[in-house]
């Protein structure tokens, strides 16, 4: 399991982690930034969540229908 952590620097700014997790306890750690700014913190969280979702498998490959799909209509 990933979640995304926010937590506060020593120079005040907000730092975000995203964090693994297996059973009770973090495995892994991975720093994406830290931002002093509303603005910068939303693209840091953005980001991290960018990283959750591209560790996601989809549950479905609809690669093939969608070639067949494409076949059919022309």
């Amino acid at each position: 399991m990933a979640y995304i952590r926010k937590f506060k620097t020593t120079s005040g700014a907000t730092g975000v982690q995203v964090c693994y997790k297996e059973g009770s306890k973090v495995v892994k750690t991975v720093h994406v930034g830290s931002a002093s700014s509303e603005v910068g913190l939303a693209k840091l969280l953005r980001k991290a969540q960018g990283i959750i979702d591209g560790n996601n498998k989809p549950l479905f490959n609809l690669d093939k229908f969608n070639i067949k799909q494409e076949k059919e209509s022309s």
